[in-house]
C-alpha cells in the first residue's frame, strides 16, 4: 500500500515539530506548507527533516511547499497557520487576525484536498475549527479541534508530579473551550484506576486545575511565543487514532449537534476517533459543578464563534 500523505499547514514551530514526528512515527510523506514569502524556509526545513531520516530511519520524503497544488490528495490536514500568542495577549484576541487565514486556508483544502480529515491547531481553537468547517462545508465528522489532548496532557504532568507517579499511570480529561474555561474533569481522573482525590489533597488539586487551565499563557510569559512540542504530540495522537483506525477516546473541539445540551459550535467533549473521523461523541455524566463550569466555558466559546459570524466572509 502507498504511504499516507500528510499536509501540514504552517511551517512555523508547531508545523516542524508535526513534521519530525511524522517522520519518526512513520506516518506518511509530508507536506510541511507556508505562505510564499515563506517557502524557502519551509523548503529548508523539510531538507534538514529528510536529511535526519539517516539517523533515524524515517522512509518519507518531506517536502517545503507553498503551492496547495502540492497538497492534493491529502489524508490528513493539520493547520497551524496563524499568528501565535504573545506575551499579554489573549487566545481570543488573535480573532481578527487569523480569522481571515483560516477561511484563506479553508478555501485552498476545500479545492485541493476535499478528502482529508482535518485537525485545526490554530487559536482561538474553538472559533478556528468552526469557521474551517462552515467554509468548507466539510461533514462534522470530518473537521476536529486539537484542544482537550494538549490540556490534559499538561493536566496529567501536574497530577503525575505532585502524587509522585509515573505520567504513564495518569489519565484525565479536560472538556469545553480551549482557555481559561476549560474544565479539568476531577471525577473522571485517575492513577491506574485510582480517583486523584485519593492521593493529591483537595487544595493541591485546585492549584493543579488552576494552573492547567493558564497553562499555555504561562508558556508563553517562559518562552514569548506559544507552545510547540506537546501541541504537535498531541495533533500526531490524533492523526495516528484516524490512520490506524484505533478508536481511541480522546477529548476534542468536536461540533455539537445537541450532545450535552449545546449544537451549532465546537467544543472539548470526549470523542472516538477512527478511521471514520470522529465516530462517536460521548456523552458522560457531570456533577452539578461540573455542568456549571462547562456552561460557563461553552458561553465563553459561543460569545467568540458569534465574533467571527459577525465578521462575515
Amino acid at each position: 500500500m502507498a504511504r499516507r500523505k500528510i499536509s501540514l499547514i504552517g511551517a512555523g514551530n508547531i508545523g516542524g515539530e508535526l513534521a519530525n514526528l511524522c517522520v519518526q512515527k512513520q506516518l506518511g510523506d509530508v507536506v510541511l506548507f507556508d505562505i510564499p514569502p515563506k517557502e524557502s524556509f519551509a523548503q529548508g526545513k523539510a531538507l534538514d527533516l529528510e536529511q535526519a531520516t539517516a539517523q533515524n530511519g524515517g522512509d518519507a520524503t518531506v517536502i517545503g511547499s507553498a503551492n496547495w497544488e502540492d497538497c492534493a490528495g491529502s489524508d490528513v490536514l493539520i493547520i497551524t497557520a496563524g499568528i501565535p500568542r504573545k506575551p499579554g495577549q489573549s487566545r481570543d484576541d488573535l480573532v481578527g487576525i487569523n480569522v481571515p487565514i483560516i477561511r484563506d486556508v479553508a478555501d485552498n483544502a476545500k479545492k485541493h484536498c476535499p478528502d482529508a480529515f482535518v485537525i485545526v491547531i490554530s487559536n482561538p481553537l474553538d472559533a478556528m475549527v468552526y469557521e474551517f468547517m462552515r467554509r468548507t462545508n466539510k461533514p462534522p465528522a470530518q473537521v476536529v479541534g486539537m484542544a482537550g489532548v494538549l490540556d490534559s496532557s499538561r493536566f496529567s504532568l501536574f497530577l503525575a508530579r505532585e502524587a509522585g507517579v509515573s505520567i504513564k499511570d495518569v489519565r484525565t480529561t479536560v472538556l469545553g473551550g480551549h482557555g481559561d474555561t476549560m474544565v479539568p474533569v476531577l471525577s473522571y481522573c485517575t492513577i491506574n484506576g485510582v480517583g486523584v482525590r485519593e492521593l493529591i489533597a483537595q487544595d493541591k488539586l485546585d492549584a493543579i486545575v488552576d494552573r492547567t487551565r493558564k497553562g499555555g499563557g504561562e508558556i508563553v510569559k517562559l518562552m514569548g511565543t506559544s507552545a510547540y512540542f506537546a501541541p504537535a504530540a498531541s495533533a500526531i495522537a490524533m492523526a495516528e487514532a484516524y490512520l490506524f483506525d484505533q478508536k481511541r477516546l480522546l477529548p476534542c473541539a468536536a461540533y455539537l449537534e445537541g450532545q450535552y445540551g449545546y449544537k451549532d459550535f465546537f467544543m472539548g467533549v470526549p470523542v472516538i476517533i477512527g478511521a471514520g473521523g470522529v465516530e462517536k461523541i460521548v456523552e458522560i455524566d457531570l456533577n452539578a459543578d461540573e455542568k456549571a463550569m462547562l456552561e460557563k466555558s461553552a458561553k465563553a466559546v459561543q460569545e467568540v464563534v458569534a465574533v467571527v459570524k459577525k465578521s462575515g466572509g
